[in-house]
């Protein structure tokens, strides 16, 4: 709960509380391979990693490690990556960000 949350809506969450769960995971796998056709001479979009403290890269480990676990990534081979940067939430967490600016 933040300190902007009107009081009404809070307590309905409240309320209501048991009807609303955490997504279990990611959608099953389809059978449908997805491919981009890259025009001849053309590369993958692949950009550095940006400098990240220790404190960033143990939050990268715990965040990535947790949404492993959850089912809603999975290990890639993709050629194609984007850098992440962190953003400090009100709570004083960090909240982990793709930037897919290319």
């Amino acid at each position: 709960p933040s300190d902007t949350t009107d009081p009404e809506l809070e307590a309905l969450l409240q309320e209501y509380a048991d009807i609303f769960q955490e997504v279990p995971g990611k959608p099953p796998m389809r059978p449908v391979d997805h491919t981009i056709p890259l025009a001849p001479g053309s590369h993958p979009i692949s950009r550095p990693m940006y400098r990240l403290s220790p404190l960033e890269l143990d939050e990268v480990k715990r965040q990535v490690t947790d949404l492993m676990k959850k089912g809603m990534i999975r290990p890639s081979t993709s050629p194609y990556s984007a850098p992440i940067l962190f953003v400090g939430k009100k709570d004083g967490t960090l909240r982990m960000c793709i930037d897919y600016r290319g």
